[in-house]
């Protein structure tokens, strides 16, 4: 990634800028928008669609852009990109299929939505920056699958805890460790939390509530380490992962008790996630090396006597670090992190309380579900509801408190990309009962 710079610094010289069209104008979306107007040379951020266009226009203001353009056409899109206006626009369908366009970076966190304008980017011949844990840990598979077939790039980011774990995994790798667990460190974890209780919190740092709530009730973490096994083939060790408790402030390598270890040791390869540890917010890789020569080398370097070596970046760094992965996918066709076939895990819908029949079921970090990490095989055996599909379904039989949902017990709202584009990656997977593969409750 060191060669990124240098070469955004050519396109600069060469008056040749990366053009990106950004899908989403909230929180994180106008920290992109400052980021790539303010600090990356050689990248050109040249367009914003938002269902609110004052908030995009609004994400250009503030980012020190002037002279915007409002377009509600093709052909106006096309003359301010060509003439080198910013333009915002309600309709993302014009961005992503806009000639002069290089990347579309999704940054809306739904996932239907961001669903049909994922697809219709791909569909366009665009790379795709995916900073959407929740789209790409529900059909992020048949994603990357339409992506390879359309000859571009389909990639979740740096700077979100699953780009930084995959860069930290590349590099173990790159250097001669096996890594054996991919972990994620959260200081809070309470399934039950809720808009209500995190409104505070939302408020004081500018953020949605349900955001807010997706990362307290552990939704967020689980699609995040879903993405990460999705990448690199592994599994959990059961279902939510063991996710082990420590005093705040525990170091991290003194954290690491509550996993799983002798089965690492037996040859299982997992992600999961400790609460409480330092360095947080941070991430971890956890490797072996079977060599006596290299052990004796990691133990001199302060990496300890074996068998299991603690690699961690303490920090993830989030909108900072998307203009990295825009580049990375337009200038070297490298993908930070995508699913590398069919998936390993699966994040299932679980009830935060007692469900009844016919109650429709709220978005994710809301106040009827939350999500939990299961191995894709054994969701699909059972038939489990992925959470990001659960969203806008009607039950049709009571859920008691904390039961996993399963596709029997609701009814598909009718017509959304999403459940077509999990159909194709349920028959793509060929695994048994996958839900795209029957009809189920739908």
């Amino acid at each position: 990634m060191i060669l990124v710079d240098r070469a955004l610094q050519r396109r600069a010289e060469a008056g040749d800028p990366v053009r990106v069209a950004m899908v989403g104008a909230g929180f994180m979306g106008r920290g992109i928008a400052r980021q790539i107007v303010r600090a990356v040379p050689g990248m050109s951020l040249v367009g914003i669609a938002n269902r609110s266009v004052d908030a995009a226009e609004r994400a250009y203001t503030e980012a020190g852009a002037g002279d915007v353009t409002r377009a509600d056409s093709p052909a106006q899109v096309e003359a301010a990109v060509a003439a080198g206006r910013p333009v915002v626009t309600d309709d993302p369908l014009l961005l992503c299929r806009a000639e002069r366009v290089d990347a579309v970076v999704e940054v809306t966190g739904t996932v239907e939505h961001a669903a049909v304008v994922v697809t219709a980017a791909i569909d366009a011949g665009k790379h795709v920056v995916a900073m959407n844990a929740e789209l790409d840990g529900t059909v992020g598979s048949i994603l990357k699958r339409r992506a390879d077939a359309a000859g571009v790039v389909f990639t979740n980011a740096d700077g979100d805890q699953p780009g930084v774990i995959a860069n930290l995994y590349r590099f173990v790798r790159g250097i001669g460790v096996e890594p054996v667990l991919c972990g994620n460190i959260k200081g809070l974890h309470d399934p039950y939390r809720t808009p209500t209780t995190q409104r505070e919190f939302a408020e004081r740092w500018g953020q949605q509530p349900s955001m807010v709530t997706s990362f307290a009730d552990g939704s967020k973490i689980s699609f995040e380490q879903a993405i990460v096994a999705n990448a690199t083939g592994m599994r959990v060790g059961r279902r939510g992962m063991f996710g082990p408790t420590v005093p705040s402030g525990t170091p991290l390598e003194q954290s690491l008790d509550g996993l799983p270890l002798d089965r690492l040791q037996a040859g299982e390869r997992l992600v999961d996630y400790v609460v409480g540890a330092m360095p947080s917010p941070g991430v971890f890789v956890l490797g072996m090396h079977d060599d006596p020569v290299q052990q004796h080398y990691l133990n001199l370097y302060k990496l300890g006597t074996g068998p299991f070596y603690c690699f961690y970046t303490p920090y993830h760094l989030c909108h900072f670090e998307v203009p990295t992965t825009v580049a990375r996918a337009v200038l070297f066709g490298d993908a930070t992190i995508a699913s590398a076939g069919t998936p390993s895990v699966e994040v299932v819908a679980t009830a935060k309380t007692a469900l009844r029949a016919g109650q429709v079921v709220d978005g994710i970090g809301g106040y009827l579900t939350y999500g939990l990490c299961e191995n894709a095989d054994v969701a699909a055996a059972q038939g489990l509801l992925p959470l990001g599909l659960a969203e806008g379904c009607t039950l049709v039989r009571d859920v008691p408190i904390d039961a996993v949902m399963t596709r029997a017990d609701v009814r598909l709202p009718p017509g959304r990309m999403c459940d077509t584009l999990r159909a194709e990656q349920d028959e793509a997977s060929g695994l048994p009962g996958a839900v795209g593969s029957r009809e189920g409750g739908a």
